[in-house]
Formats: C-alpha cells, sequence, structure tokens
C-alpha cells in the first residue's frame, strides 16, 4: 500500500489498517482525524504524538490486543514479531509462561515488549529484569514498548 492509497481508503478500512497497527480505539480516533497525511514522516510523527496523547486505559487497550510472549496465536503479526521464541526449546518456553504468570499478577496486564527481532532468551531476561520495576515505571516502559510495536507495523503497511 501507499501512502496515497492509505489516505483514500474508505474510513472502515482506515480503521481496520489503523487497529492493525495499535488497539486503542483512542489512538485510532486522533489518527484518523489527522487525515490525510500529506506524507510517511507526518504520519509517523503523527502517530508517535497521538500515542503519547493517550491515557493509561488507553495504553491498557492497546495491550489487551496482544498475545502473551511465547504463547501460539493464531495472529499471524504477532506470530512473525515473536518469532524468536518458535525455536525455543520447552525449559525456556515454560519459563517464559511462568515469568508471565508473574509479570501479570504483579502490573494487572500482559509484558509488552517489541518483540521484533529478539530471541526467546533476550525476552525471558528483559521480563525478568523489568518485574523489578515500579508499576509505575514498569507502565511507562510497555507504553513504550507499544509505541515502537504500533510505529513497526505502520511501517509494514507500506511494505
Amino acid at each position: 500500500m501507499t501512502l496515497e492509497e492509505l489516505n483514500t481508503l474508505d474510513a472502515a478500512a482506515k480503521i481496520t489498517a489503523l487497529q492493525h497497527c495499535c488497539g486503542s480505539q483512542a489512538w485510532v480516533d486522533r489518527m484518523l482525524a489527522g487525515f490525510p497525511y500529506p506524507d510517511q514522516s507526518a504520519l509517523f510523527t503523527a502517530a508517535a504524538e497521538n500515542w503519547r496523547q493517550c491515557e493509561p486505559a488507553d495504553w491498557l487497550e492497546a495491550f489487551r490486543h496482544h498475545p502473551k510472549i511465547g504463547a501460539k496465536t493464531t495472529n499471524t503479526t504477532a506470530a512473525a514479531e515473536q518469532s524468536g521464541t518458535a525455536s525455543a526449546d520447552s525449559n525456556t518456553l515454560q519459563r517464559l509462561a511462568t515469568a508471565n504468570k508473574q509479570y501479570e499478577a504483579r502490573f494487572g496486564y500482559i509484558f509488552i515488549v517489541c518483540a521484533t527481532g529478539k530471541s526467546a532468551g533476550e525476552m525471558l531476561d528483559l521480563l525478568d529484569t523489568r518485574l523489578n520495576n515500579t508499576p509505575d515505571v514498569e507502565l511507562r516502559i510497555a507504553m513504550g514498548q507499544q509505541e515502537k510495536i504500533t510505529l513497526l507495523r505502520l511501517q509494514k503497511l507500506f511494505e
């Protein structure tokens, strides 16, 4: 798809494309208000700025659209992003599952990490480290990771 094609999609198709990038309705609504975008730079700048203007409840809404790291999923985008877990041994996958449960119990949402290019071991190390964060610090880190995911997915619309 080109930016021109994205700019000229009907509203329903734009919503679908944007929701594929981020599950926050507030972010999608903010992005819709900015169409048409003059160039990709403006689109990506708006995507980042609109995400940072969202509230914690919007961030949590976006997080709910992700499968857990290492879990089986039918979401082909998420599966590709988490491909580093595909070759992980059963011990690492079990440790990820256990750490995911601890994380969710501690923070109330799933572990969010921009998994693209990371091995299962790297993600497990990040998960273990981030379990030590305070809830406020961790929410900000997860929000930043969601921003990275959103921007990568937005870029993939043009590939």
